[in-house]
């Protein structure tokens, strides 16, 4: 009966020991006899009790590594502090497991180191301007590297770039000037705009003000112009009547007597515009005049009768 137990024993520790239940995402190295044999992938695997074990187990997630903080000196010889991320997985277990006695370490080392020199050759503005340039070179150099050990880089992020406190207080300083700058700027183009639109507005004025003008202007002349055709059509009509009448019988002899009355109420005006009484030098051509006058009127009272 004991050794019943004995071997029953005996069969669940070697049961036991041949069975293995690896996790999904995960990859265990088996060693036989202390050199590789293979790798288990997930789900149930047998081995040799006794004969195999396993050595590494890994996990084929994305890992992210945290790669401690450095003070890297930039091209115009700034002191500045970075620290990052770098996020790598596993690819080849046999590789990790063999590739590299701490694959952790040297990742971390080979990004800290890749950094300095990236950022070596760049000048301190262009560290915070370029970081997806400082990401990528990183990646580049490690990923190239780990190949070797089983590790694939996906991607490195900067958490953060702290320059010294002088030099964070200058660039404090240089940003509220450019923006007391861009302020003044805004001021003056927001005057110049407003005098460009006052000048505009008033000059939009004077060009209606000069068309109403101008319009008055025609508007006046035409009526002067249609006035004077007027008066001269008119003149016109009565110099035509007046032609008429003359060119009629006794016209010649009712304008003389109209020249006759009006050359006398003229002298009799002229009379009376002062104390001193006026004279013609020419009394016999008055006297003609009005003798001439009287005689058409005689003529035409016979005719009358």
């Amino acid at each position: 009966m004991f050794l019943v137990a004995v071997f029953l024993l005996v069969v669940v520790v070697f049961v036991i020991k041949s069975v293995n239940v690896v996790p999904q995402q995960h990859a265990w190295v088996v060693e036989r006899l202390g050199k590789y044999h293979s790798t288990l992938g997930p789900g149930l695997n047998l081995v040799v009790p006794f004969i195999d074990r396993v050595a590494y187990k890994h996990s084929l997630k994305e890992i992210p590594l945290d790669v401690p903080s450095q003070i890297c000196i930039t091209k115009d010889n700034t002191q500045l502090q970075v620290d990052g991320i770098l996020y790598f997985q596993i690819t080849d277990a046999m590789r990790a497991s063999y590739g590299s006695s701490n694959y952790i370490a040297a990742i971390t080392q080979l990004a800290q180191t890749t950094l300095r020199s990236v950022i070596g050759r760049m000048e301190l503005d262009k560290t915070f301007e370029e970081r997806e340039y400082i990401n990528t070179c990183v990646v580049s150099a490690v990923d190239e590297s780990a190949q070797n050990w089983g590790v694939k880089v996906l991607r490195y992020e900067i958490k953060d770039l702290t320059p010294p406190a002088e030099i964070l207080q200058a660039m404090q300083a240089q940003i509220t000037a450019e923006r007391e700058k861009r302020a003044l700027i805004a001021a003056s183009e927001g005057r110049k705009q407003e005098q460009i639109n006052l000048a505009d507005g008033q000059r939009e004025a004077e060009i209606a003000r000069s068309e109403g003008e101008k319009q008055a202007a025609i508007n006046r002349a035409e009526g002067e112009a249609a006035a004077i055709i007027a008066i001269a059509e008119a003149n016109a009509e009565a110099l035509r009547k007046v032609g008429q009448a003359i060119a009629a019988e006794g016209g010649s002899d009712a304008v003389s007597m109209k020249v006759a009355e009006q050359y006398v109420a003229a002298f009799e005006k002229l009379a009376k515009t002062g104390n001193s009484i006026i004279v013609p030098t020419n009394l016999s051509d008055m006297s003609g005049l009005i003798a001439s006058a009287l005689k058409i009127v005689e003529t035409g009272k016979k005719k009358v009768g």
